[in-house]
């Protein structure tokens, strides 16, 4: 269905895409937020990074959550494991530094969670958990995205 309803979403109330109705396209044209590159070490990726950008990185910050250390280079996300049984360190062991995920925005992390799962998508986690800069964040598992790692990030 095509037309929009007041609230400038596809179809009406009750119906898929309307109020009180499955909203899938709220999901559609999500703004690209960051892709990240798994490392061991920053000094590795970082030099060239803030070359190619021509601006600094900022400071490392903890992200006791995820179990990693992050800076940014731009829309560049560097993530270093903090333990050898973080998510990320494993990531590195077995598949080596690089691409690790690419992130987009959400307005209702919540919200886009349960259009998800109800598509069949399933996350790494059954909720939201808090991510860099204290923003809510969350996992789409790979198995049911082709293989690749996509975050969905709530921003204040």
């Amino acid at each position: 269905m095509n037309r929009r309803g007041p609230d400038g979403l596809r179809g009406g109330v009750g119906e898929p895409g309307g109020p009180g109705g499955f909203v899938r396209e709220r999901l559609e044209g999500l703004e690209f937020d960051h892709v990240a590159i798994a490392a061991r070490s920053f000094d590795d990726v970082l030099p060239l990074l803030e070359r190619l950008a021509g601006a600094s990185a900022t400071e490392p910050r903890r992200v006791e959550s995820q179990g990693v250390e992050v800076c940014f280079v731009g829309d560049v996300e560097l993530i270093r494991p903090l333990a050898r049984d973080s998510g990320v360190a494993r990531f590195v062991e077995r598949r080596g530094p690089g691409l690790h995920h690419i992130a987009y925005r959400v307005g209702d992390l919540a919200a886009a969670m349960r259009e998800l799962t109800a598509e069949g998508y399933r996350f790494t986690s059954a909720g939201p958990t808090e991510g860099a800069g204290g923003h809510r964040i969350a996992f789409l598992h790979p198995r049911t995205t082709g293989g690749v790692l996509v975050e969905l990030v709530e921003r204040d």
